[in-house]
């Protein structure tokens, strides 16, 4: 079964000077039929090299169309190359939408959502407020966005005709780093002190039913303990995070290998698209994604930084430990969730589902 699958670029426009949003036109849109909030993992040939990338979906289910923003990164092969190269008529492939980074959608509810973006972070968030302002007619959003100066706002044009459309329902602030804005709260960087007097004076954190947060790690880390200290309880906050520079939980220390039993291998049985197989691994501090994937099980994977979940799996039996998480929910790993391209077999003999 193939995961990637194809798409035909059918236009590519510059929202800033250094990103561009493409739209996509799937050959089977069933396939790319998607929830607010979710990504897509990309996959391209450079130089012999197959490298893979996720980008976020940016439009609401409700628009007919699949477009994502790609903003430039510093030596990013993938990002530099769609700004520069990627044009209408090219085909890339992808794998269908994944992630987490929504809450189902109640077509009768009355609620406050509260979106908290930096830079780029902006696109997983501009498709859950689309889809909430037109699919949940009761509800409001509120929307603070922080970038460096007015040129590096992406999306600019399309939040102001949001806002327009949806009166009394969409707030949008933009936390400016180095241009001033009339109210002074909104000039400078989203530090701890610019939290705590925005969450207490300007946004009622009482009211917030959901809060998404998608940016710099840094700017994360400070919103969550801003919003932690107001109250605002830990199931309420959804984030993001795609890059492996940015923190989330601390990894744990690797467990020193068991030499004694090493030799002997796990035991490894891995059930991938309805097929179970069963072979030994080493257990020399090898992952699970690339022991399974060097006995051809084209096992799910993108970041191989335990950041974006595409290898998430379910152990049913054994001990698995992981190296680093920065993607799982603590519900998810007490249910036996574990990434794969992070986790090291810690017995004899493990059993992992990706079907479930």
């Amino acid at each position: 079964m193939s995961r990637f699958h194809p798409l035909t670029v059918t236009e590519v426009r510059k929202t800033i000077r250094d990103a561009v949003v493409v739209t996509l036109e799937p050959d089977d849109p069933e396939v790319f039929s998607f929830t607010q909030g979710q990504y897509l993992t990309f996959r391209r040939d450079f130089d012999g090299t197959e490298l893979r990338r996720n980008y976020s979906i940016c439009t609401g289910i409700d628009d007919g169309r699949i477009q994502i923003g790609i903003k430039r990164v510093e030596g990013g092969a993938f990002s530099t190359w769609a700004n520069a190269e990627l044009k209408p008529g090219d085909r890339l492939e992808a794998m269908p939408p994944a992630g987490r980074f929504f809450v189902p959608i109640k077509p009768e509810a009355d609620r406050h959502y509260l979106g908290i973006a930096g830079g780029s972070g902006i696109t997983p968030v501009l498709s859950i407020l689309r889809t909430v302002l037109v699919r949940e007619p009761k509800s409001a959003f509120t929307l603070v966005y922080a970038n460096r100066a007015v040129g590096t706002i992406m999306f600019r044009e399309e939040l102001e005709d949001l806002k327009n459309r949806y009166l009394g329902r969409l707030n949008v602030i933009h936390i400016l780093e180095s241009d001033s804005q009339d109210i002074d709260l909104f000039t400078g960087r989203m530090d701890a002190e610019k939290c705590d007097l925005l969450f207490r004076h300007w946004i009622k954190i009482e009211s917030v039913d959901a809060a998404f947060i998608c940016g710099p790690g840094p700017m994360m880390n400070t919103v969550t303990a801003a919003l932690n200290a107001l109250g605002l309880e830990k199931d309420r906050i959804k984030f993001e995070i795609f890059r492996s520079g940015q923190p989330g939980r601390l990894p744990k220390a690797v467990m020193a290998v068991d030499t004694e039993n090493g030799s002997k291998g796990c035991e490894a049985t891995v059930t991938l698209d309805g097929r179970t197989r069963t072979f030994r691994i080493p257990r020399d501090g090898t992952r699970l994604l690339d022991a399974f994937n060097d006995h051809s099980m084209d096992a799910p994977y993108a970041c191989r930084a335990g950041v974006c979940s595409t290898c998430r799996a379910k152990v049913l039996k054994g001990e698995v430990e992981m190296m680093a998480n920065h993607a799982l929910e603590d519900y998810e790993v007490r249910a036996g969730y574990v990434l794969t391209c992070q986790g090291v077999p810690l017995g004899d003999r493990v059993v992992v589902d990706y079907d479930q």
